[in-house]
């Protein structure tokens, strides 16, 4: 039997010869790359952590001491060691275990998390309320993928200074976040990796570790005299140690017996203490050690003849749509600069750097500081865009508000992986980017249909004055453009296929499947009108009073969140206009997290695919000829129309 079959909890780690483990941190390795290889999934960050999370479960019993994770992703082995390891092939399926620490899942898994630079914070929480409630536990915040240089990070720590107790911060420093590490404090730590502080800290800690009781005033005086010892190969300014941490490191992320000696050793130390580790992003495995960002998160692996090749599927993504958009901008255009928040493969942006690498800015994770540099480009006289995926902007809110839209300066945001996401799940899906930014004064928001009509729109926002955001999928672009694009022009929609029984407003993506359904429908025999709106704001209002004023049964389609998006501005509208809106349904996402799967089994189980679009129209439909509110159908001449006088027809 395998080492890793045998382990069914921690207590079976505890329990293995110390010998064993350099093994079993083998047979993590392998596991992980045969399921991330068959079914995607975060690769390169769990082969780096595989011995730094042996170690942690063999000192700590997790079951009572608290574990955070930071970020999320890295929790693979973790869950291999919590019991989890039957059902690993699963990740990231639909029914099947999270990509991400889930505290459905588990008793080890305290929080759902997969942004960056929350765990100190939480963890502060956690040893405080634990203090007060006379809680003897043990806290540990696993901060890795560069997510120390989130701003919260840093304020997590300036908090965790001030405790009176254990708390442990775990620096995973691999020198990279899902790209390079940025900024000035990677300069910071990649001094400190090059000094010789490991090896002095390693021969003082087999010195000590055999005359030092697990507790007591011994073992305080014994992390004085490490302490004294590492400050003499740093800078007596150490930014640790300002803050009220005792710091030590770096040391070998993969010397899983020294580890533990001195996870043992500061176990119990009665203040903060930062353990700076140094790991290997995609350790163990030759070809993604070798690009750790190309296989930072793969789709799937295929290996052929010695050739590694990352799965793609058929088709151009989104994602690439939006950078050979965005480079034939720069072209044109020497004002246009691109940034993002540690994305560069995510979002596009690395194909940019390269072909315009004096008018690229990558600031770490840390999207605040992103959007704000931003703002400074922009009153500068550039013109910024800024690449975030959608769930990551949330967190730069503020920021948007206050440096942006006040300011009433022209940023553009792309907003990569809008909607559904698939295997990342709940964590991930971004379905309130319409509800945070529709209330921002000035603020534009747009939603192409294709990869033509991301061009245009990108085109149009560059030229105008004030805040645009441009919301697109993690999907492939559809491939069969519709038949013409026209330039964008600010609140105007597009009729795409006319019909007299009924009309579907579909905002960017939602276009393809509302066809679709109108295609289904029509074998039915009803005649479905189907318009893209393009814009949430401004909304295109002939576009609402053409679609309602006659009682014509009307879907609103959008793959975002119902309670403040497109649908809820088209109410808002109609409200304004004196609009009846008894004819007037919402498809969109249902006011629950939607679990992890395929995007398409997402799509299908909250009704935005073709088929669920078309049962939902045709239910109301239903609903309105027995209520005897909508026009009678078929034969009036009444067409809904584009904002543009424009009606097109998909061949």
């Amino acid at each position: 039997m395998s080492l890793l079959a045998r382990i069914q909890s921690p207590a079976d780690v505890r329990a293995l010869p110390l010998s064993d483990l350099p093994a079993l941190a083998e047979e993590i390795r392998q596991r992980i790359i045969g399921v991330v290889s068959n079914g995607g999934g975060h690769l390169t960050s769990n082969l780096g952590v595989t011995e730094l999370t042996i170690a942690l479960h063999r000192v700590f019993d997790f079951a009572s001491d608290r574990l955070l994770f930071d970020v999320g992703h890295q929790c693979y082995p973790h869950k291999l060691l919590t019991g989890r390891a039957d059902r690993f092939e699963t990740i990231r399926k639909a029914g099947g275990l999270s990509g991400f620490p889930s505290t459905a899942e588990s008793e080890y898994d305290l929080f759902n998390v997969g942004h960056a630079g929350t765990a100190i914070a939480t963890a502060v929480g956690l040893a405080r309320g634990d203090a007060m409630q006379e809680r003897d536990t043990r806290v540990v915040a696993l901060v890795g993928d560069a997510s120390i240089v989130n701003g919260v990070a840093f304020e997590g720590l300036n908090q965790a200074g001030t405790l009176k107790r254990q708390m442990l911060v775990i620096l995973n420093d691999n020198s990279w976040g899902i790209a390079p590490t940025q900024g000035g404090f990677a300069e910071h730590l990649a001094r400190f990796r090059s000094s010789r502080t490991y090896e002095e800290i390693k021969e003082r800690a087999k010195t000590l570790l055999p005359s030092i009781p697990v507790v007591g005033k011994a073992l305080f005086d014994a992390i004085d005299h490490l302490k004294e010892g590492i400050k003499a190969t740093m800078s007596p300014n150490q930014i640790f140690e300002q803050m009220g941490f005792q710091y030590i490191g770096p040391v070998d992320g993969h010397d899983v017996n020294h580890l533990i000696e001195l996870l043992e050793l500061i176990k119990d130390v009665n203040h903060p203490v930062l353990l700076h580790v140094h790991t290997v992003k995609g350790r163990g495995c030759e070809w993604a050690a070798a690009d750790p960002g190309r296989f930072h998160s793969p789709g799937g692996i295929e290996i052929e003849a010695g050739k590694v090749t990352v799965k793609s599927g058929a088709g151009k993504s989104w994602t690439s749509a939006f950078a050979d958009a965005l480079c034939e901008l720069a072209r044109e255009d020497e004002r246009v600069v691109a940034l993002t928040a540690a994305m560069p493969d995510g979002t596009g942006l690395n194909r940019f750097q390269k072909e315009f690498p004096d008018r690229y800015l990558d600031c770490g994770i840390a999207e605040s500081c992103t959007v704000d540099i931003a703002a400074g480009l922009a009153r500068s006289g550039m013109r910024p865009v800024v690449a975030i995926y959608s769930t990551f902007l949330q967190r730069a809110f503020d920021q948007v508000f206050q440096e942006v839209a006040l300011q009433n300066l022209p940023v553009v945001f792309c907003l990569d992986r809008a909607g559904l996401v698939g295997g990342d799940g709940a964590v991930h899906h971004g379905f309130l980017d319409i509800a945070y930014l529709r209330g921002l004064p000035g603020m534009v928001l747009m939603a192409p249909a294709d990869e033509p009509e991301l061009a245009a729109a990108l085109r149009f926002a560059i030229s105008q004055p004030t805040a645009c955001a441009i919301r697109y999928p993690r999907e492939k672009v559809p491939v069969e453009p519709l038949p013409d694009c026209p330039p964008f022009e600010l609140g105007c929609a597009r009729t795409v296929r006319s019909g007299a029984d009924a009309t579907i407003l579909a905002y960017g993506v939602m276009t393809a499947p509302a066809l679709d359904a109108a295609e289904l429908l029509a074998a039915e025999g009803l005649d479905v009108a189907v318009v893209n709106a393009r814009f949430a704001k401004p909304l295109d209002r002939r576009m609402v009073r053409d679609a309602l004023a006659d009682g014509r049964p009307t879907l609103t389609v959008e793959d975002h969140a119902l309670q403040g998006g497109f649908g809820s501005a088209v109410l808002e509208a109609a409200q304004e206009m004196g609009l009846a809106c008894t004819n007037l349904a919402r498809s969109g996402m249902p006011d629950r997290f939607i679990e992890h799967g395929s995007r398409g089994g997402q799509l299908a189980e909250v009704g935005l695919d073709a088929a669920g679009i078309a049962a939902a129209l045709q239910a109301l439909i239903e609903r309105s000829d027995r209520a005897g509110t909508s026009r009678k159908r078929r034969g009036a001449s009444a067409q809904p129309a584009a904002g543009n006088d424009t009606v097109l027809t998909r061949s």
